[in-house]
């Protein structure tokens, strides 16, 4: 058996949340390995609709979740989210949920600097949800974080929160924000210390221990490959690597532990938020994959911008991602359409080219060069077999795999778990 990691490869949004609960569901430990609580996921599951943020989406199925080194933990967040599902009648306890003892904490002053640091960029901002992921990970590469396990020796914290302020403060007296104060860090570090130090645990060691006895780990990404901050549409990215190469190091296993990597495409393509978009439709097509598409941001609640299916866009995805296999999601939001396209290539001042550019000028000019063919009237909807779907979609499909170079191994027809047709069980590798 093999492990699995599950990535985006768009810009989020791809209907990670389901496929992540059906695998979740014969997994025995599920990861969060980057990231922070601007990713979003829904489950639907026997009518109950789930929206997590932060807590790995394993727990609805009575599993094991873990919050790795790699994420950025806002414990007021986390606090809020294990109270809203436990409302929802899941179990969330020290036994269900472990927290890396080395995860870096969101404070509130990291995300008043994210809201004052957006605001001050004008016309040129990047669309950050301004709850401080991006500047609590630079203060992890800096060297003065704050970390769960600094929650335990109050006794060292007096000196660590100096540190911080001076370089905080500095920065938002610079830009007219409200500073901190100690006093205000030390209170809030105090009411929140034993809420959430229950949680935290050497993860790395009882994975270690999964990986020997053969439990079966899936790894959760979150956001997406063009999302990364190394190979998505820079700066408009999160500021962590999303790619499946992360989840040994933000988990704290060996390379192999990742296993199978399943990669998750939309039918279609969304973005929410700021940035290059080469695919995106302005017009009533748009409008209309929205609408059927309930094309709203978990997190922020924006409209998603939609637009065709971006071959060459998920390509790179796929090849810097390590991708074996695709999950395809919402194919049936293109039900009833008379035609479908697909962008198979970009114009780059009247040349041709069949990558993803790597500035941001570059990225900005690029027009999509579309390939298009008939649509189908039947519905997909709900499908669980290949032989329910039409032809026309089947085709469309293939069309997909021979674009990016990954087999679909696994097809999604609607939000429900069971609504789902597998080609090639990622757990077999």
């Amino acid at each position: 058996m093999s492990n699995v990691t599950v990535i985006g490869t768009q810009w989020g949004d791809e209907g990670k949340g389901k496929i992540v609960d059906w695998l979740a569901s014969r997994a025995d430990i599920v990861v969060r390995f980057q990231g922070g609580h601007n990713a979003g996921h829904t489950l639907v599951v026997g009518g109950q609709v789930y929206k997590l943020s932060l807590l790995p989406s394993g727990l609805v199925s009575g599993k094991i979740g873990v919050i790795g080194n790699g994420v950025v933990v806002d414990p007021q967040a986390l606090m809020g989210e294990i109270e809203r599902v436990t409302a929802q009648g899941l179990v969330v306890t020290p036994e269900t949920l472990w927290i890396a003892e080395t995860v870096p904490l969101i404070l509130p002053l990291h995300g008043a600097l994210d809201r004052a640091r957006e605001a001050a960029r004008g016309d040129h901002k990047i669309g950050t949800t301004g709850r401080g992921i991006g500047p609590a990970y630079e203060d992890k590469v800096a060297r003065r974080a704050i970390r769960l396990c600094d929650l335990a020796e109050p006794e060292t914290l007096e000196w660590k929160i100096d540190e911080l302020l001076l370089h905080h403060n500095t920065l938002l007296a610079g830009l007219g924000a409200e500073t901190f104060t100690k006093e205000q860090v030390l209170s809030y570090l105090g009411e929140i210390a034993p809420k959430v130090l229950p949680y935290a645990c050497p993860v790395w060691d009882r994975l270690d221990e999964a990986v020997r006895a053969g439990k079966r780990i899936l790894f959760e990404g979150a956001q997406a490959v063009m999302l990364d901050v190394d190979h998505g549409t820079y700066p408009f990215v999160t500021s962590s690597n999303t790619i499946a190469a992360i989840a040994a190091s933000g988990s704290g296993v060996g390379p192999k532990s990742v296993g199978f990597v399943l990669g998750i495409a939309k039918a279609y393509t969304t973005r929410v938020g700021e940035g290059p978009f080469p695919s995106e439709l302005f017009d009533d097509v748009g409008q209309g994959l929205g609408k059927r598409g309930h094309e709203f941001g978990t997190v922020t609640g924006r409209p998603r911008r939609c637009g065709w299916f971006d071959a060459t866009l998920v390509r790179h995805a796929v090849r810097v991602g390590g991708v074996d296999g695709i999950a395809l999601t919402k194919l049936d939001v293109l039900d009833g359409m008379k035609e479908v396209s697909i962008c198979v290539g970009y114009e780059l001042d009247g040349k041709h080219i069949d990558r993803f550019p790597s500035s941001p000028a570059a990225q900005s000019r690029v027009k999509p060069v579309l390939e298009t063919m008939a649509g189908w009237n039947e519905t997909t909807a709900g499908a669980r077999s290949w032989a329910e779907l039409p032809a026309q979609a089947i085709k469309y499909v293939r069309r997909i795999e021979e674009l990016i170079g990954a087999p679909v191994t696994l097809l999604s027809t609607s939000p429900e778990r069971d609504d789902t047709i597998l080609m090639k069980d990622p757990f077999e590798g």
